[in-house]
């Protein structure tokens, strides 16, 4: 049996030989890596993983990372000088993962320092018009005192970049949006971000802190948060120009000019009902990205795999279309098992390979020839059915006439003994 890129054997049968989670293979191991560590987001995956997937690629080959999220695999190859373009649906994303790729000279970091310690010099006490975003519930995430010092931030950015050379607003507000989630009253111990418990007390109550005493915690947080931006600038920086379009993954020829990408390292949204956006959304406010819940569920119904708000309201009326049937033998009967439990389930698996399947007809007509494909993927489990999104992603390239396909066991994901990751590898004829 041949071997795959991490000595596995590849064969989703063979999954039980994987011993432990590896996180050295999922974004926790990006967390103390330049610009990688920027944000500590859902939407990431191992720049490991995608440095290994690299090996073998140079500066006459192109990638493509159909869902960029936060910009890991384009980075990667930006700094080992390969070239890369990215797509994303969402206007944040695509924001950061261009100010990662940007590259800045030697004067920009102390610009930041400078500029965050103006802006701490400068914090008075909160006035009643001092703007703060309209995200719901907002009592939930800050209390009164915090939501205060991030507000005259905010503010103090929002006049920096008045006069401010370009990229140093949008640097300034990496290191707001890393104090802005460090004092919100979240926790990262599940699989993405959820409320603390105690989240009836105020921090300041917690801290035993006044208002005042707040003010100059948050601040002084903010420019520990500018000075590890401004420190980062210099850790593997991009040698080649890449970027990050805003489109939609499911149709990328009209979203891409290029037509000779010889190879794609991406991770797509897995099948589990995880809605990004959710996360996303107190950066997205924040930043001006959103403004209202309804905004937030249609960006999420555009985006494969979303189910955030009123994304859920219209998949209870969404019907597959007759001419995308999935091309895997047990596909209607694993969605009919899942819908009997929850019909709402069933269809959102659906929709999902629905739009993976448009997604990979899609790449097909932007590929050279014998282009290389690998895609990192996760399996799913709904009440008792076992989802093997790995499998059915390779029939969706075989599908597509894509050729030596095969299936990767990369580790195991959580402590439910079923779930696993995987790289799909395809090649284009």
């Amino acid at each position: 049996m041949s071997q795959g890129l991490f000595g596995q054997a590849e064969s989703a049968s063979q999954t039980s030989r994987i011993l432990g989670r590896r996180d050295h293979l999922t974004f926790r191991g990006n967390i103390a890596t330049g610009r990688h560590g920027w944000l500590r987001l859902t939407p990431a995956y191992s720049l490991g993983l995608v440095q290994e997937l690299l090996a073998g690629l140079g500066p006459h080959d192109t990638v493509l990372e159909p869902f960029s999220g936060t910009g890991t695999a384009a980075l990667a190859c930006a700094s080992a000088g390969i070239r890369c373009h990215a797509v994303d649906i969402n206007p944040f994303l695509c924001w950061l993962g261009n100010l990662k790729l940007t590259p800045f000279g030697n004067g920009m970091g102390p610009a930041v320092k400078a500029a965050s310690a103006e802006i701490v010099a400068n914090l008075v006490k909160p006035g009643a018009n001092t703007w703060k975003p309209d995200l719901h519930q907002i009592e939930k995430w800050w209390d009164a005192p915090t939501l205060g010092a991030l507000a005259m931030i905010r503010d103090g950015i929002q006049k920096t970049g008045r006069d401010a050379e370009p990229g140093l607003p949008d640097l300034l507000n990496i290191a707001f949006c890393k104090v802005m989630i460090q004092t919100a009253n979240v926790s990262f111990g599940h699989q993405s971000m959820s409320f603390k418990k105690n989240e009836d007390k105020d921090q300041g109550e917690l801290l035993g802190e006044t208002p005042g005493d707040c003010v100059r915690r948050v601040a002084n947080e903010f420019y520990a948060s500018a000075r590890d931006v401004a420190g980062s600038l210099a850790l593997d920086p991009p040698i080649v120009g890449s970027h990050v379009l805003l489109g939609d993954s499911c149709d990328l020829p009209s979203v891409l000019t290029d037509r000779s990408y010889n190879a794609v390292i991406t991770s797509p949204p897995y099948p589990n009902r995880m809605s990004y956006i959710r996360e996303l959304r107190p950066y997205m406010y924040w930043l001006g990205y959103l403004s209202d819940g309804r905004a937030a569920g249609e960006l999420d119904w555009q985006a494969i795999g979303g189910t955030w708000g009123s994304a859920t309201s219209k998949l209870s009326s969404w019907s597959p279309a007759e001419s995308a049937r999935i091309p895997f033998p047990e596909f209607e009967r694993i969605v009919g098992d899942i819908g009997h439990g929850h019909p709402l389930l069933g269809r959102y698996v659906h929709k999902y390979f629905e739009d993976i399947k448009r997604h990979i007809l899609g790449l097909a007509e932007v590929l050279a020839p014998r282009a290389r494909c690998h895609y990192i993927v996760g399996n799913s489990k709904f009440y008792d059915t076992v989802l093997p999104v790995e499998e059915i992603y390779a029939a969706l390239f075989r599908d597509a006439g894509f050729v030596d396909v095969s299936v990767e066991p990369i580790r195991k994901r959580t402590s439910k003994k079923e779930l696993y990751e995987f790289i799909v590898h395809a090649h284009q004829p």
